[in-house]
């Protein structure tokens, strides 16, 4: 069957998608929240010009157009940049409403590539307004998280009671994303700070009261795990160190995005030399050659 080469949206279904842009011009009108490139805005008036008189239909017209917005979540100091496609043309010649505006996140400088695909992955397809309101308030959530976790983080160094110890966990595997977040989430409520790193092998790191440890351990293997069959719950103790023990990490963090290259079919397996070569800048290199040898 021959495909149908696409063509130029019918004229009052184009002129529905240019005043798309007129809507994002009137409710973004500040400077640096609308991104207009300069071929979208010469594309836009050949386009209105024809929407006019569509008789001869314009040339070197793209199949969408690209433009972006800057959403505010944190006024003054923080936004995240939504791309959006505008769809131009259409196999379809009996077309008779719009195609769906496509749209995309662009990393901020204070998301990891994780966090924003996390993001994305539940960002409504429908409507690019609930779009919108969706990564602001998302955003704003996974902000005020953020600060939260890391005054746990502070008020738990500065509790420290008794002596600290340092724990290594390795696992066969490590992959689930919400049990990882787990694992970040609630370690400041036990006053613990660390690492976690997920692949295979996957790697846990926590620091604080050995009696916490135990019960944040507890904790997600019944709760987080709850729902996880027992013999897959793979998790053994590597490595206690007990002996002078200070904090070498101020929070609890996931390294696995920012730590080497990845490779294996799913791309999880992690780059054991980054791990050496990042726990021996930190003075952890016996733990590396305990943990995972």
């Amino acid at each position: 069957m021959t495909q149908k080469s696409p063509t130029l949206l019918p004229p009052d279904i184009m002129e529905s998608q240019l005043s798309m842009i007129d809507l994002l011009t009137a409710m973004f009108p500040s400077p640096g929240e609308l991104e207009i490139p300069a071929s979208t805005a010469q594309c836009v008036e050949k386009l209105r010009d024809w929407c006019q008189d569509p008789t001869t239909e314009p040339s070197g017209i793209p199949s969408n157009l690209l433009l972006a917005v800057c959403l505010p979540v944190v006024e003054g100091e923080k936004t995240i940049q939504v791309n959006i496609s505008i769809p131009l043309q259409s196999e379809d010649a009996e077309i008779d409403q719009a195609p769906p505006l496509g749209y995309s996140l662009r990393q901020p400088d204070w998301m990891s590539k994780a966090e924003v695909a996390g993001l994305a992955a539940s960002m409504p397809q429908e409507d690019v307004f609930e779009a919108f309101e969706y990564v602001r308030e998302e955003a704003l959530r996974f902000l005020e998280t953020r600060q939260s976790s890391s005054a746990s983080s502070e008020a738990a160094v500065a509790r420290d009671v008794g002596p600290i110890v340092r724990v290594w966990f390795y696992f066969p595997s490590l992959s689930t994303r919400q049990k990882r977040d787990d694992m970040v989430n609630h370690a400041p409520g036990y006053s613990l700070t660390g690492f976690v790193l997920a692949g295979k092998p996957g790697v846990l790191c926590l620091e604080g009261a050995s009696a916490d440890i135990d019960a944040y351990m507890r904790f997600i293997k019944t709760h987080s795990w709850g729902d996880i069959p027992s013999h897959q719950k793979k998790v053994s103790e590597r490595f206690r160190e007990t002996q002078g023990v200070q904090r070498v990490f101020s929070g609890m963090q996931e390294i696995t995005d920012s730590l080497g290259e990845r490779s294996g079919q799913r791309a999880n397996r992690g780059d054991m030399q980054a791990l050496e070569a990042w726990l021996r800048d930190r003075g952890l290199q016996e733990a590396f050659e305990k943990v995972i040898f």
